[in-house]
């Protein structure tokens, strides 16, 4: 795997990218990860915090974690465990419902600078085609992003829908008519 590290107000010296590399190495036990697949990684310093971002695109979905700690080395070791642990649970989530292998990715990846904005200003615009899915690999795909909610083509009705993450657990559907 391809590992690409930008740091934002900080440099990435050798150490720091040695021990993301070592770190990611560890993936590697729980599924097969191709040469091309690259993991992007975000590394930003505040005032009073160092924030990391990793984002892994795979062929069965887009691995996600975002942390910040007073720490650098303590946050690069949470986002992995983070993502162990989203890796784990999805992995176990699929295998107790027997259902087939997600489908390819559809979200293109794009960083950006977060810049401060007025609540009511469009930040960002993105445009996509929604796969045909079931409703469990739609909930799966938006659990694996860290998403709220996420949008697709439901296989039964083959109508565009969206699920949601609700505040008072569980989740909701909506569908189009």
């Amino acid at each position: 795997m391809k590992v690409n590290i930008v740091g934002k107000n900080i440099t990435v010296t050798e150490a720091i990218s040695d021990k993301i590399k070592k770190k990611l190495n560890v993936l590697n036990k729980y599924f097969i990860i191709d040469e091309n697949d690259t993991a992007n990684v975000l590394i930003r310093t505040y005032p009073t915090k160092q924030k990391i971002e990793i984002t892994i695109p795979t062929k069965f979905a887009i691995l996600r974690t975002e942390v910040a700690d007073d720490d650098l080395y303590r946050a690069i070791d949470r986002a992995i465990d983070k993502l162990e642990d989203q890796i784990r649970r999805q992995k176990t989530r699929i295998t107790k419902k027997n259902s087939h292998p997600l489908s390819e990715a559809f979200l293109d990846l794009e960083l950006f600078d977060e810049e401060e904005v007025s609540d009511d200003e469009i930040v960002r615009t993105k445009s996509l085609v929604p796969e045909l899915m079931s409703l469990d690999e739609a909930i799966t795909k938006m659990e694996l992003l860290g998403h709220d909610f996420f949008i697709y083509t439901d296989d039964e009705t083959n109508k565009i829908a969206v699920v949601y993450r609700r505040h008072d657990g569980g989740y909701g559907l909506i569908e189009t008519e």
